[in-house]
């Protein structure tokens, strides 16, 4: 899945069971939960995770959310679903992340929202920002959620669809003009583009998947059946699927996100399909013990570079929970281990 990576006051954060990181770690064979588990154990200081430029270390927020996300999904490392909220809360993160100072980034801020939405805390008072406000500053007359920058503009049908479905779990719900926008950006073959306004109309997969989400979740069946199928024509013998036009080796970003707009959208066969792929390339007891339980990107194998963005993306196809109705309630706090 391809997204571009996202308090100050303990109000902001009111809403949020307020765990610390825990060491616990208790042996279990639920694959979701010994990802999760594993995932949490690659997090520096236990709440957010750094991404490698030129051998220096910077702040990743955006696959810190991910991770948020993967807990909420397999209902446990709880503590550190909370801790890498209050993390995210910090103004220079979240300024930092989703644009201060004129800028403002689109896709960031509906991520940020989710984020805190999941973890059960106000997106209208976060982190000092009222993020449902300013993501409703993005939306442009015709439907569309664009950056503010001067940098360009690249918001996408990720930013898009991230942001129907944030609005859509509001009282007021997503703007019309914004559904009707995601649902008329549809390619003759039924799947959707990663790129608006780009010609001719190139379906991708990661795309698709995350427009469907958003379409089932504000009641556009049909446009959303149209999506799933054109997915599903698209998974291979295995159960995977691949990014961009679907041709390529599959791997388990794309089929995590596949998998969880499958399930979704009632479609079992192609959801069950998904997780076995998933599955197949997860580290079990045979390999190291610091990897077991996380899940590799493609048939290549664990590679450490690249692993937790995979298993935190994998991990959403496996219990399936859409987005638009994704809780961390009811977690549990421990960060698991596999059993061996």
């Amino acid at each position: 899945m391809r997204l571009r990576s996202l308090a100050t006051a303990v109000a902001t954060l009111s809403a949020v069971v307020a765990l610390a990181p825990t060491a616990s770690a208790a042996p279990t064979y639920r694959p979701a939960d010994a990802a999760a588990g594993w995932l949490a154990r690659q997090m520096a200081d236990g709440d957010h995770f750094e991404v490698d430029f030129g051998g220096t270390l910077y702040p990743d927020a955006g696959l810190t959310i991910d991770a948020i996300l993967a807990f909420a999904s397999a209902k446990t490392a709880n503590g550190h679903g909370a801790a890498a909220l209050t993390w995210l809360a910090q103004p220079a993160t979240l300024n930092g992340y989703i644009g201060s100072g004129g800028e403002a980034y689109a896709g960031a801020t509906a991520k940020a929202a989710l984020a805190a939405q999941v973890r059960g805390a106000n997106p209208a008072s976060f982190g000092g920002v009222d993020l449902i406000a300013r993501l409703n500053t993005l939306l442009t007359p015709s439907g569309r959620f664009s950056d503010q920058s001067a940098f360009g503009d690249y918001s996408n049908a990720f930013t898009q669809s991230l942001a129907v479905i944030v609005l859509d779990r509001t009282a007021a719900g997503a703007p019309a003009s914004a559904v009707d926008f995601t649902a008329n950006a549809q390619c003759p073959d039924g799947g959707y583009p990663i790129s608006y306004g780009v010609t001719p109309c190139a379906s991708d997969t990661d795309a698709t998947a995350m427009v469907a989400q958003a379409l089932i979740a504000t009641g556009r069946h049909t446009d959303a059946n149209e999506a799933l199928n054109w997915l599903r024509s698209k998974q291979q013998s295995g159960g995977g699927l691949a990014f961009g036009d679907g041709s390529g080796a599959p791997n388990t970003n794309t089929t995590g996100l596949a998998g969880q707009a499958f399930r979704a959208g009632g479609k079992l066969v192609p959801a069950t399909k998904a997780g076995l792929y998933v599955l197949s390339l997860r580290v079990t007891c045979a390999g190291a013990a610091d990897q077991r339980g996380a899940i590799a990107y493609d048939a290549t194998g664990f590679d450490q570079s690249t692993a937790p963005r995979a298993t935190a993306q994998a991990i959403l196809g496996l219990p399936g929970t859409p987005l638009a109705t994704l809780t961390s309630a009811g977690s549990s706090a421990d960060a698991d281990t596999l059993a061996c």
